[in-house]
């Protein structure tokens, strides 16, 4: 995946997730939806900074990938 359709699949999913917190009183289902794209999104973010972190140590940003949830929410911001 290439850095700009990861940048627009995090537009994608901050929109979704704004529209999540805008409405009151949650459902369960959307409740569980808010939470797998919070984690989507810190995937998201996770896999934008090791390609940018490859590309500039010159290595190939094609090898980044998405690490699995428990990996990036134990990360720090």
């Amino acid at each position: 995946m290439e850095d700009g359709q990861v940048l627009k699949h995090i537009d994608e999913l901050a929109q979704e997730e704004h529209r999540l917190y805008s409405r009151e009183n949650l459902s369960d289902e959307e409740l569980g939806r808010l939470k797998q794209v919070t984690t989507e999104l810190d995937q998201c973010w996770d896999l934008l900074r090791q390609r940018r972190g490859l590309r500039d140590a010159h290595a190939n940003p094609d090898t980044a990938k998405v690490r699995p949830a428990k990996v990036v929410e134990n990360q720090q911001g």
